[in-house]
């Protein structure tokens, strides 16, 4: 048997549990991605002619596709403040400190699924940021024609600057697409990935709850989101998910009825049965 090769029936620890990474390497990553995130508002200014054109084209679109109004679900909202203000908070505050609990938990009870998962969202946040820059979007609550009110600047709280043009802590045209609902819909599949509990398909709610929100609040399209979907979509094609564990067959034991049965096809192989000699004196 090879030196550190698993034993008869037991489980070998393959690549579904994993080898943690080193945390400070982790740590340098996972920033550095969120300060290019951050830092890609700089090359957004100056476009801010062409996220209006393009946000037109989006609403135009949409209604061409039938796609149900985002006003519907924004009235809903509207029902009480209280409601409403709850959305914004959830949009202000959900985002990415569930996304950073999401990577923590995973980085300390399955290495395995955290680097899948990070590799994931790093080709999606990748991809959502050469769009963002290339094809600048300004979202509903800026748009006119939409009607839709601006719920986080009216009630609270918000985290985008009064004047968008001169934000220099956020994108605000950066609409498409939504990192806000591919993030969150990657952290329910991730969990529900790395979790065996029969109530995992609960964590689909976080999604879900955020594509209402976004969209209620008027800081996202249908479409913002859909396009997020489909580029999750791709990253996970590329990405290879983790392994299952795989255990080695068990080696019969001494005395059982296996036994007797293999030792006795082992003797009958001809592999293993020697050749006989030839007699004394008999002509090669």
């Amino acid at each position: 048997m090879e030196p550190g090769a698993p034993r008869g029936g037991e489980v070998s620890r393959g690549p579904a549990r994993g080898v943690r990474p080193p945390l400070l390497r982790e740590l340098l990553l996972v920033t550095s991605l969120f300060l290019v995130y951050k830092l890609g508002r700089l090359f957004a200014n100056g476009h801010e002619a062409r996220a209006f054109r393009n946000a037109d084209r989006v609403w135009d679109a949409e209604r061409a596709l039938r796609l149900p109004g985002e006003g519907a679900v924004q009235t809903l909202l509207l029902h009480g403040e209280p409601l409403i203000k709850a959305a914004n908070t959830y949009y202000a505050l959900v985002h990415f400190p569930a996304t950073l609990a999401f990577l923590v938990w995973l980085y300390w009870r399955r290495p395995a699924h955290y680097l899948w998962s990070r590799r994931v969202l790093a080709l999606l946040t990748a991809a959502a940021l050469a769009l963002h820059l290339t094809v600048p979007l300004a979202p509903p609550r800026l748009l006119a024609a939409t009607g839709l009110v601006d719920t986080a600047r009216v009630y609270g709280p918000s985290v985008y600057g009064a004047t968008p043009e001169a934000d220099s802590m956020a994108n605000q045209f950066a609409a498409m697409p939504s990192l806000h609902f591919g993030w969150a819909l990657m952290v329910a599949i991730g969990l529900i990935a790395a979790t065996r509990s029969p109530w995992r398909v609960l964590w689909s709610a976080h999604p879900l709850l955020t594509l209402l929100v976004i969209v209620g609040t008027a800081n996202h399209y249908w479409l913002d989101a859909l396009a997020a979907t489909a580029l999750l979509g791709l990253a996970l094609a590329l990405v290879r998910p983790p392994g299952r564990r795989t255990a080695s067959p068990p080696r019969p034991r001494a005395g059982s009825p296996e036994a007797p049965a293999r030792a006795s096809r082992t003797a009958a192989s001809p592999a293993t049965v020697p050749a006989p000699r030839p007699a004394a004196g008999v002509l090669r």
